[in-house]
């Protein structure tokens, strides 16, 4: 059965595919002079995305939880400084941005990659669910309070979020899971949350050139599975008991993972674009109806629920960079 063209979720042919990695969608493009900032940008996929960066020439910002072990992992790279930032704590992403915004500089690109997954039942600032809060809230609160930095840049907002999302919608009864936790199904709602978060922000920004997008980065074993037990991982067959990935699963590395946020970021082929989930280097298709798990389900792109989803993020997080456009909290609310 075909797909009607009504939805802007179709892939383009972009030349890459799931074996490309960072550097090569990097290639022939200069970043010099122009300013990132990576969230988790010290570990994992978000590494290897600062390394890419900087490699191609830009200055690249790490916000970390851990200051001290991010410089230890960045190892001193060319290019990348670290500041503290922990997306749990709302007033230290005010923080982190008011001395980010004092620096008189601007955003070209923000990159959302931090996250936890699958985490125990776990509460932060006035009893929030860990991953919608860490995860989506966090970065919703850091794009908004950067936003005079963001939008003279021009800037893309990529947010990473996960196939994940086909777990779960935002459950509207109950965001912070009151009512028996599942922290598979949590995951899946914050992930969500990612993709109606850029659909949102680029209906908002898109008039002052802002993009945003949201993407699936692949498979891979990296730290965001330090709340996994061996035990579930050997159940899932994503690894065998002495810990090694197991053939034929089709993890990527995490250069490859980091391939479609850096091409989310930089490429030409999305120049005029934006509000779009992405996985594999290209816009993805919407998920097909037998439930085989690729592709967007349809509650993650919804444009209502996204627009509904950022009006409860702005009264929960106390800012709105759009307040005169959406109605809501103004911007200084909450400081």
């Amino acid at each position: 059965m075909s797909i009607p063209r009504s939805t802007p979720q179709h892939r383009i042919g972009s030349g890459f595919d799931a074996r490309s990695t960072a550097a090569d969608v990097l290639q022939g493009i200069d970043l010099t002079g122009r300013l990132a900032i990576v969230t988790g940008g010290y570990s994992g996929l978000g590494l290897e995305t600062t390394r890419a960066l900087a490699a191609a020439g830009a200055r690249v910002v790490v916000p970390a939880r851990r200051p001290a072990a991010a410089r230890e992992a960045v190892g001193g790279q060319a290019g990348v400084e670290v500041d503290e930032l922990d997306l749990g704590d709302l007033e230290s992403v005010r923080a982190f941005a008011e001395r980010f915004l004092a620096s008189g500089r601007t955003v070209d690109i923000m990159i959302n990659s931090a996250a936890v997954m699958a985490c125990p039942e776990t509460r932060v600032g006035p009893g929030w669910e860990a991953q919608f809060a860490t995860n989506h809230l966090g970065h919703f609160a850091l794009v908004n309070r950067l936003w005079p930095a963001i939008e003279p840049g021009g800037a893309r907002v990529v947010s990473v979020s996960s196939r994940g999302h086909h777990a779960s919608g935002i459950r509207w009864d109950d965001v912070h899971w009151h009512r028996g936790y599942d922290k598979w199904q949590a995951y899946g709602q914050a992930k969500t949350a990612n993709v109606l978060f850029a659909v949102h922000l680029d209906r908002l920004a898109r008039d002052r050139g802002v993009r945003a997008f949201a993407l699936h980065p692949g498979g891979i074993l990296t730290p965001l599975q330090r709340h996994l037990p061996k035990e579930e991982m050997v159940a899932a067959g994503w690894i065998d008991e002495r810990g090694e990935p197991v053939p034929g699963i089709g993890f990527k590395t995490p250069q490859q993972g980091a391939a479609t946020q850096v091409w989310a970021a930089t490429s030409p082929r999305l120049d005029g674009l934006g509000g779009v989930y992405l996985e594999d280097c290209d816009i993805a298709e919407p998920a097909p109806a037998d439930g085989a798990r690729t592709g967007v389900k349809p509650w993650a792109t919804d444009p209502e629920q996204a627009a509904r989803l950022w009006d409860l993020s702005a009264e929960l997080a106390g800012v709105n960079a759009f307040a005169a456009r959406t109605g809501t909290s103004p911007a200084s609310e909450g400081s």
